[in-house]
């Protein structure tokens, strides 16, 4: 029986909204990138959306409990991103809490949910917007999950401890999110000397300071997340066929 109730869910959404605004954050702002550019993420993003809602019909109908897994998945992702940390030049970084639903669900899976966080905090918290959707959606729900998903197997196809799995899983994706954020910044706003290439060194540099703390931070808090799922949700993780999740893993 899965333990983890709606009720659990709606409090974790409720205590998102109550955290302050802040404009200045990792997510994209409106309005910020080129038309041309915004356009091109939002092409990007479809493919994955396509396939995640095809997933996501398939598992609900196979097994209609997996929707409670879901709103844990989303509610993580949204509470988590929604926690923002000052950073320099007036910018701000936050975990990302993609790691946890990428183990679950996937990479595809992920765009979905992730595009679903994005648009309640774009337009409940001003984080983001909807102009750069598709952009904040490549990053935190595509490309994060991508990288975390492919750490995640890799060590445990290598038979790692579970728990350095997982946070390998979410540390790295939280990594890949803002790597892929400052590319994006870099690709539509070069630099005069030094084009792309020296923009994506600055943009780096806006979050490197904080970013590495909150990454190692969202990697302890999702092993302990999701080593709770797995003492008493074990069933459903293992009606999902995940890796790393028998009884004799560490």
């Amino acid at each position: 029986m899965v333990t983890i109730g709606k009720s659990n869910v709606a409090r974790l959404f409720i205590l998102a909204l109550a955290i302050p605004e802040d404009l200045f954050a990792m997510h994209i702002m409106e309005g910020f990138l080129p038309v041309y550019w915004s356009i091109a993420w939002f092409l990007a993003v479809i493919p994955f959306l396509v396939i995640g809602l095809r997933q996501v019909q398939k598992k609900v109908d196979d097994n209609s409990k997996i929707k409670i897994l879901l709103g844990v998945a989303g509610a993580f992702m949204f509470v988590l991103s929604a926690l923002k940390l000052p950073s320099v030049t007036g910018s701000c970084s936050h975990p990302t809490g993609a790691g946890l639903g990428a183990i679950l669900f996937g990479p595809f899976v992920m765009s979905v949910l992730g595009s679903i966080v994005l648009i309640f905090q774009a337009l409940l918290l001003a984080h983001g917007g909807i102009t750069t959707l598709g952009a904040n959606v490549f990053s935190m729900a595509i490309a994060g999950p991508v990288v975390a998903i492919a750490v995640y197997r890799l060590l445990t196809f290598l038979k790692a401890p579970r728990w350095l799995a997982v946070f390998a899983c979410a540390f790295l994706g939280d990594l890949a999110t803002y790597v892929t954020t400052a590319s994006q910044l870099a690709l539509a706003f070069p630099a005069g000397p030094g084009g792309v290439s020296a923009a994506w060194i600055k943009f780096m540099g806006i979050f490197s300071f904080t970013q590495a703390p909150l990454a190692i931070s969202e990697g302890v808090l999702t092993v302990l997340i999701f080593n709770f799922m797995v003492r008493h949700n074990g069933d459903e993780l293992r009606g999902l066929n995940l890796p790393g999740t028998g009884e004799n893993q560490p």
